[in-house]
């Protein structure tokens, strides 16, 4: 198949209001390899979808007659498509879109809107629906319950996480750390997040991750790491100290660095012009690790399509640290550690088990040269 020929995506956009429709159409239709159809409610949609099956779905969550998680819901158990979540930046909508997200969705957007030129501003829909029509799914696993406003609190003595707190650690008396575990994803990368993250102790070394999610939803996410991992997770903001377990991510519109600054490592923030369309980058996070840690570094790459974070993992690996990307089998898309593979920048390949495996070892070898 020529390049002319490429395989046509049809889309379904699924929102109760004309207005999203006829904006998300506007930005669909004049892109070629794109097909859109439009749907008021998940019923109507489903109507649809038994005529023709989408590739993929952009659906809005608060809609009458049925609502869009519990549509999705029945999406991933009778018939995964990807899915896509087109929420508000409100309270209420970044929770919404957390739980989707944990039912099953690929990716999150917000809202198309107006600019003031009259236009419709680039939200960076055609590159998430390509990014999905790609993406493998399938119904997800069991995951804990969860409640209208976010996750339900695991009950003390059932598998709740060890928050520092109570192994007598609070973030002043928190240590610097001169390991630094830089990660990057982007399209399924929050589940593989989710996983890695929780099984990391309290006093891991520090972590910085770029998950490429809009501006208004990292925080909500980071939010929902810290209320399932042992280690402290938030949204990064400048001058935050890089220690021992912190996790930082970077705020959906700002690029994060990591910079030297005497003894200690800390977070630099910025809004510099994207770096292979995308801000934060990746790229940009792992060049500043290799920079400022060297050899103790430790960068991952998980699962996302494009190629950022390539460069900056072969930045990483020949400033002597360590270089790991998820494997294909577990990726949804496997486009980001494919291209850090063909670019001679990974040192292993594996799935998230086996990334949290090597990361726990890495963490022991560190603890036992400290004795």
């Amino acid at each position: 198949m020529t390049k002319s020929a490429q395989p046509l995506i049809d889309v379904l956009v699924v929102d109760d209001s004309a207005v999203v429709r006829q904006l998300m159409s506007s930005l669909l239709v004049p892109a070629a390899g794109i097909r859109a159809s439009t749907a008021s409610d998940p019923l109507v949609a489903m109507a649809k979808m038994r005529r023709h099956r989408p590739h993929v779905i952009l659906l809005d969550l608060e809609m009458p007659r049925m609502d869009g998680i519990t549509f999705l819901k029945q999406i991933m158990a009778t018939d995964p498509i990807p899915v896509v979540v087109c929420s508000g930046f409100a309270e209420p909508g970044t929770m919404l879109a957390m739980r989707a997200l944990a039912a099953g969705a690929v990716d999150i957007l917000p809202k198309p809107r107006v600019s003031a030129s009259g236009g419709v501003e680039d939200n960076g829909l055609l590159d998430v629906v390509r990014a999905a029509a790609q993406a493998k799914v399938g119904p997800p696993r069991v995951r804990r319950s969860m409640t209208l406003s976010g996750w339900m609190a695991p009950q003390a003595g059932k598998g709740a996480p060890e928050p520092a707190a109570r192994s007598g650690v609070t973030a002043s008396h928190r240590v610097p750390s001169d390991t630094v575990v830089a990660i990057g994803a982007s399209t399924g990368g929050t589940e593989a997040l989710k996983e890695i993250l929780r099984a990391m102790p309290y006093d891991a070394a520090g972590i910085v991750i770029v998950q490429h999610m809009p501006a208004g939803f990292t925080a909500a996410f980071a939010q929902h790491l810290a209320d399932i991992c042992k280690m402290e997770v938030r949204e990064a903001v400048a001058g935050d100290r890089i220690v021992r377990g912190r996790a930082l991510l970077a705020r959906g519109d700002r690029h994060l660095r990591v910079q030297r600054r005497g003894f200690e490592l800390v977070a630099e923030v910025d809004d510099s012009p994207p770096v292979l369309r995308h801000r934060p980058s990746v790229d940009v996070l792992f060049r500043s690790v290799a920079e400022a840690v060297g050899a103790n570094a430790v960068g991952v790459i998980l699962t996302g399509m494009g190629a950022d974070g390539a460069e900056g993992l072969l930045a990483i690996r020949q400033a002597g640290g360590v270089a790991l990307v998820q494997d294909e089998q577990s990726c949804t898309v496997f486009g980001m550690p494919r291209a850090a593979i063909e670019l001679g920048a990974a040192q292993q390949v594996l799935p998230p088990a086996g990334l949290v495996r090597s990361l726990n070892a890495l963490h022991v070898e560190r603890v036992r040269s400290l004795i």
